[in-house]
């Protein structure tokens, strides 16, 4: 069983901006830059992204030299530039991870694929526990 990249509140809007927040869907803490070739879709468009590490606002391509870690409780925060409108949208999000310790080659190690899409409610009240990944929370 694959855990959800997309829990019910991944999608909030915040002021002109909106942010999908992805959830870790592997059985243990990788580090950040484990993720790679992040690709999202709003309502069957695909979208420019930046991820958000705190104050920091990076490209997906610069995940690479994070030395962050990305904890099973924690959520990735994946920014585009405008607001999404109230209600359901349909989100996707794909990308790769990198298992370190995992040999997926006689010289390289696994490298996972994973695809997420569900229909989600902007900013879907509800209590978590999760954290972004880069905060000081």
């Amino acid at each position: 069983m694959t855990l959800s990249a997309l829990r019910d509140d991944a999608l909030r809007v915040r002021a002109e901006r909106s942010e999908v927040r992805v959830s870790l869907p592997w059985i243990r803490s990788l580090p950040l830059a484990s993720l790679l070739d992040v690709a999202l879709r709003i309502d069957g468009q695909q979208r420019e992204t930046t991820v958000v590490l705190g104050a920091r606002r990076i490209t997906p391509a610069e995940l690479s030299v994070e030395d962050t870690w990305w904890y099973l409780q924690d959520r990735v925060v994946l920014e585009i530039p405008d607001a999404v409108t109230p209600g359901i949208h349909e989100v996707s999000v794909s990308f790769r991870l990198e298992i370190p310790y995992l040999p997926g080659g006689p010289t390289e190690p696994l490298r996972l694929p994973f695809s997420f899409t569900r229909d989600l409610v902007a900013d879907a009240a509800g209590a978590s526990v999760s954290v972004d990944v880069g905060s000081a929370a």
